[in-house]
């Protein structure tokens, strides 16, 4: 039977070192916002949704969303992420499905579901297990900051649009504290694994 092992944690709390560790591990992947901007380009269901509901004015020249406007827009109006969830989220649900259906056919043992708001949108509810990858506020803050060229302002709204991380501790099944380096956390994902028995 396939163990479907939910990915999340904040924004830039280490979920993409997590998938690389993963992908060395030869572990299978489903990428929620890999499957989201797939859905957003040109011709995709996602697309003539979010541009029938937010105008021209978030396209760039040659058509294509312009995700930074998109993002200005949505992260300061929690109404309009929401439309901008409720429009997606649909989507992105089916084809995680359909994936999960595949990989079940293919007998794969472990698959990583790794969805940033996996809470905020019930996907928990596909997933075996959840492991939340944890990192401090002032941490998450700074490597925002450093990751995306945000300032702080733009950093801590990205973060505060989120559920708190201490509320997807307690409700994932496993938790990961990336406080350390990268060997720290691939130490700690490789007892993990061993624990799950995959």
């Amino acid at each position: 039977m396939t163990y479907f092992l939910g990915l999340t944690g904040g924004i830039a709390s280490g979920k993409s070192t997590a998938d690389e560790f993963f992908k060395k591990k030869k572990i299978p992947i489903i990428d929620s916002d890999l499957i989201a901007h797939q859905i957003m380009e040109i011709g995709q269901n996602g697309y003539k949704a979010v541009v029938d509901y937010f105008g021209t004015d978030i396209l760039n020249d040659d058509q294509t969303i312009n995700r930074r406007k998109l993002g200005g827009i949505v992260f300061n109006d929690k109404a309009k992420l929401k439309k901008l969830n409720e429009l997606t989220h649909p989507l992105v649900h089916q084809e995680i499905k359909q994936q999960m259906a595949r990989y079940r056919a293919n007998q794969e043992k472990l698959v990583v579901i790794d969805v940033p708001l996996l809470f905020e949108s019930g996907f928990e509810s596909l997933c075996n297990g959840v492991l939340a990858i944890s990192i401090t506020p002032e941490l998450q803050i700074e490597r925002l900051m450093k990751r995306n060229a945000f300032t702080k302002k733009e950093a801590v709204a990205r973060i505060s649009n989120q559920m708190p991380l201490s509320e997807k501790e307690k409700r994932a099944t496993y938790v990961v504290a990336n406080t350390g380096t990268i060997g720290d956390l691939e130490k700690k994902l490789s007892d993990l694994l061993q624990e799950i028995g995959r």
